[in-house]
């Protein structure tokens, strides 16, 4: 199906594609052109969901490689090339609290190909350890749940995902870890703050990843209002409530971005398992069905409001397809799951938000998929892989 699916990419996800940039566009133009006239939520929500839109789905699907094969302009929609290589390609393509090469490395690869194993930087269960095993009521931790989700991106997210792009230009190089580093462990802002990490200092990551969008997105975006502002008499008025709005915005941003992408792994329904698998194995394709979840789908405006993340199953079965594919492919997978009795879980989002907030407090644990089983399906990858090794070998020698 995923074979069929990537070969019927073409114009007609092209399209599809310009029609979700412009709708982001228009959210974009909306916002600037109210945020300077007041504090008010048409500005907020504009803004919030351009930088919604722009990163979980234009950058998210594009840096996956879901347009290299059926987009004409190879030297901006390609996976080598959007959002990275330089500044101007971050700034213009994709800019973001996340450096877009560091987020490759955290999502596209150690996320996606560890997906709720030990090894997922992502799994929400394992990194609120902390919080789930404190001391304290549900209703203290239910309380700390709301500012996390509206700073999560620049508090969480940019930070671990920088410490991974780092983590693998060590690899990369064969240097070893300083003794005592578990680099499973998350860094966030409040690392960089308390005891730091070895993989970059507070100063680096400002200047380098955190402080361009900061100073550009929130101060020099709205300036050229300062100039109109001040040519109608109105003094600064009009760039501070630009700012204002921007600010607002990125906390609306943070909770849409919460709502829309920690949920989509997290619940007492979803699996975890102990060991890796080989990517696009029996064990792998079972895996991305029963730790991940999708949402309400169907229409181009439902899809969008979830930045197309509705489709996290068809998603993580074929990370490299467009957006277009994973609305053809909803249906004919859940048909597939249902036909061998395997869970496809589609749910409300908000449904899911509850679900992920009772596994980030303790209330609530993720199933461990049976050890038994676990082996058994790694067992039986290893035979076919062998197995389609040997044939090569035989069909090479005949030739």
């Amino acid at each position: 199906l995923g074979d069929e699916l990537e070969k019927g990419q073409g114009e007609d996800d092209v399209r599809h594609l310009n029609k979700m940039v412009m709708w982001s566009n228009m959210c974009a133009l909306v916002g600037f052109l109210t945020m300077g006239h007041s504090v008010n939520l048409l500005a907020i929500v504009g803004l919030s969901t351009w930088t919604f839109t722009r990163w979980t789905m234009i950058a998210h699907h594009t840096c996956h490689g879901g347009y290299d094969r059926c987009h004409p302009n190879k030297n901006r929609w390609n996976r080598f090339k959007f959002a990275i290589g330089s500044f101007p390609r971050r700034l213009f393509d994709w800019f973001d609290w996340m450096m877009p090469e560091a987020w490759n490395v955290e999502h596209n690869n150690r996320h996606h190909y560890n997906l709720s194993e030990t090894e997922d930087p992502d799994l929400v269960e394992s990194n609120l350890e902390d919080m789930r095993s404190a001391p304290v009521p549900s209703f203290i931790k239910r309380l700390f749940v709301i500012p996390t989700a509206a700073t999560w991106k620049w508090f969480y997210y940019s930070p671990n995902t920088y410490k991974e792009l780092k983590l693998a230009k060590m690899r990369k190089l064969g240097q070893k870890l300083p003794e005592g580093v578990n680099p499973a462990d998350a860094v966030t802002f409040r690392t960089l703050l308390s005891s730091g990490t070895p993989f970059y200092s507070l100063m680096e990551f400002f200047t380098v990843v955190v402080g361009p969008y900061f100073l550009i997105h929130f101060f020099l975006l709205p300036l050229p209002l300062l100039l109109v502002g001040r040519h109608l008499d109105m003094g600064d008025d009009m760039y501070l409530n630009a700012v204002k709005n921007l600010f607002y915005a990125e906390l609306l941003t943070n909770l849409h971005g919460f709502v829309a992408v920690v949920t989509n792994h997290a619940g007492d329904d979803m699996y975890r398992f102990r060991d890796g698998c080989r990517p696009f194995s029996g064990s792998f394709y079972l895996r991305q069905v029963l730790a991940s979840v999708d949402f309400a789908y169907g229409t181009d405006l439902v899809d969008f409001l979830h930045g197309y993340l509705n489709y996290q199953i068809e998603h993580h079965l074929w990370p490299s397809l467009s957006m277009l594919s994973y609305q053809r492919a909803a249906p004919r997978v859940r048909e597939i799951c249902d036909k061998h009795g395997v869970p496809y879980i589609k749910q409300n989002v908000f449904w899911r938000v509850k679900k992920t907030v009772d596994i980030m407090v303790g209330d609530a644990s993720m199933r461990w998929f049976p050890e038994e089983y676990e082996r058994k399906f790694l067992e039986q990858d290893a035979k076919i892989e062998a197995r389609k090794s040997l044939l090569s070998t035989k069909s090479v020698k005949a030739e």
